[in-house]
């Protein structure tokens, strides 16, 4: 590479991926643009120095990460916490370019493309079980609308689709190196990540043409975003009263319409011990009176002699049946920090049909699809609350766990979107909450529980990810030895 040419290239190939990636992933993913963003990178690295290819790697994948700086300050979160964030996630990212471009140049050709992935994906696995937001960050939510590959996730969860990311446009880049100065690796690595793809994308066309999801329920699905101040809480006592008595109101016209389960949004209002008999008076009426179940999420305080304890609570009204309860397990920092978590999953029937029950950020993490799929669910409910901004990233994560448990879910989100998907992650219904004063959904939902490889394995593939990267770090350390008379060896 003309040491002349040098700095514009480098600036060519950091704009790249920091516009692929600004549009690929984030909020509103356009879900093929991720499998290229990386491609500059690798390709760059196998033509410039370690300090230059890590320093591109590390302000692209930065600078990419700007779209979501907004988001972090809507959310309340100081310019900091995203630099903290994505700049972890960017050194990352270097570390991963820098571990491919030495084992690429050193002859070690195939650990140098899976090395990124391994590392990838071993991060995400690290994250998954040391911070509180699941698999939030991984890539593969930017491939939702991308179905036939979708279907991977009932193999191996996210943790495979956001592999085979990493692995292509690292294939790429050592097919285009090698095209002419050996060009039969290149074909080699062309054909084999090639195959693989076919095979994944094969299954995937397959699994979407059989589903077997043959029975349906008709499920009412209600948000309000305008009848408490910024789609908020209402307060206790006649606040709560009123609110839910037009909610139940809404609840019979889905009712009459043919609705056998309605879902409403979590934390609806606040419900004190002292006010449970007001508020079953209100939803219990409606469920015994129109035959339906109904699921409320409500913000519940429980005062005892010494301690106040404030739960995010699915309350479960059945027709003629008293109510149950699910707490919400994954609290999201710091707006509900201050809430006790549930430790106990809700299972139920209804109509043959095998429930379960889970809150908003409950879904983020592939032990909910686990859990509910060792139990036989054949459908979620889940209240939920999202953000506006994220009402298609943060609403449709829950998407993924139906692919991996083999389940239709049903979710109803305040400032988001009502929302039923089947076991093939395909949106059956949908619409915005921000109707007034209410959004509704009414839809058959297709139900089953699909055996998935997913619910047998469990995280699987994560394991194996973090096997790959031990055995690609002894590759690097011990037996990559440097090829004689490699300019970018030296």
């Amino acid at each position: 590479m003309a040491s002349e040419n040098r700095a514009l290239i480098a600036a060519a190939v950091l704009i790249a991926t920091a516009v692929l990636s600004w549009f690929g992933n984030g909020l509103t993913p356009w879900w093929p643009l991720m499998w290229f963003a990386p491609l500059p990178l690798f390709w760059f690295a196998l033509r410039s120095r370690w300090w230059s290819a890590g320093l591109v790697a590390f302000i692209a994948t930065l600078g990419g990460s700007v779209s979501l700086l907004g988001y972090f300050q809507q959310l309340g979160m100081s310019f900091g916490v995203w630099l903290a964030n994505f700049g972890g996630l960017s050194l990352s990212v270097a570390v991963g370019v820098l571990m491919f471009r030495a084992l690429v140049l050193r002859g070690a050709v195939w650990a140098g493309i899976v090395a990124p992935a391994a590392l990838g994906v071993t991060l995400d696995w690290v994250r998954y079980w040391w911070t509180p937001h699941g698999t939030a960050a991984d890539l593969a939510y930017t491939q939702l609308e991308f179905l036939p590959f979708l279907q991977l996730a009932a193999l191996t969860g996210p943790w495979g689709m956001t592999f085979l990311l990493q692995v292509f446009p690292a294939a790429a880049a050592v097919t285009l190196h090698f095209r002419k100065s050996n060009p039969q690796q290149a074909v080699r690595v062309a054909g084999i990540v090639g195959g693989v793809l076919v095979l994944v994308l094969g299954y995937g066309t397959l699994r979407l043409s059989e589903s077997p999801q043959a029975q349906r329920v008709k499920v009412g699905l209600i948000a309000s975003d305008s009848l408490t101040e910024n789609g908020g809480v209402a307060g206790p006592g006649p606040d709560t009263e009123k609110l839910l008595t037009a909610y139940a109101a809404t609840a019979r016209d889905l009712a009459a319409r043919g609705a056998r389960i309605i879902v409403m949004p979590e934390k609806i209002a606040i419900v004190r011990d002292g006010d449970i008999p007001a508020v079953e008076a209100i939803l219990q009426s409606v469920a015994n009176s129109s035959a339906v179940m109904i699921v409320a999420g409500e913000l519940h305080v429980s005062s005892g002699a010494k301690v106040t304890l404030k739960y995010n609570r699915a309350r479960v009204y059945g027709p003629q049946a008293g109510a149950v309860n699910y707490d919400k397990e994954h609290m999201l920092p710091p707006f509900e920090s201050n809430l006790t978590p549930g430790t106990e999953k809700l299972s139920l029937s209804r109509g043959g049909t095998k429930l379960g029950v889970a809150i908003c950020k409950d879904m983020d993490f592939t032990s909910t699809a686990l859990a509910y799929s060792d139990l036989g669910a054949q459908l979620m409910l889940v209240p939920a609350w999202d953000f506006n901004s994220d009402r298609a990233w943060h609403g449709h994560m829950a998407i993924m766990r139906g692919v991996e448990g083999g389940f239709s879910i049903a979710r109803a989100a305040k400032n988001g979107y009502l929302t039923v998907s089947d076991d093939r992650g395909r949106v059956v219904a949908e619409t915005r909450s921000d109707s007034a004063p209410f959004a509704t959904l009414l839809a058959d939902v297709p139900v089953g529980n699909d055996h998935t490889l997913f619910r047998r394995w469990g995280n699987w593939f994560a394991w194996v990810a973090v096997g790959t990267l031990g055995l690609v770090l002894v590759r690097l350390i011990f037996f990559a030895a440097p090829q004689r008379n490699h300019p970018l060896t030296k």
